[in-house]
């Protein structure tokens, strides 16, 4: 487990998604942990929700299809899906090389945008893997 790596600078979910802030508009970008990409396999598919649409903590909004299964990709926190990534529909092989980078899936204007802090740190998102 020591080679997976969680950077400090996110907020992390028991669901294994992280969340990133990615502007002062209340927009956050989400994506799998490393945890997550390196349980599943190789990606081979990513079914993301729809830029619109609305979700609520919890809410399954998407899918992650590897060799050995399928798993639900969970809104980390309440909001409106403002962006997709492009690029996991001809390379979702990118969340298991980049899951903090080119390997995000969606982003959020967040209805709430202090709940962001009701989120895991880095350690205490380590310490629900053990």
């Amino acid at each position: 487990m020591s080679d997976l790596d969680y950077p400090s600078d996110l907020r992390y979910t028991s669901d294994h998604e992280w969340v990133r802030e990615a502007d002062d508009d209340g927009v956050v970008r989400v994506g799998i942990t490393s945890f997550a990409q390196d349980a599943l396999g190789d990606v081979v598919y990513v079914s993301l929700p729809a830029v619109g649409d609305t979700v609520a903590v919890g809410d399954a909004c998407g899918e992650v299809e590897s060799t050995k299964s399928v798993s639900d990709i969970y809104a980390p926190l309440a909001g409106e899906v403002t962006a997709v990534n492009p690029a996991l529909d001809a390379t979702p092989e990118l969340v298991n090389s980049d899951p903090y980078g080119e390997g995000w899936m969606f982003e959020l204007r967040l209805e709430d945008p202090s709940a962001l802090e009701g989120l895991l740190d880095s350690n205490g998102y380590v310490a629900t893997l053990s």
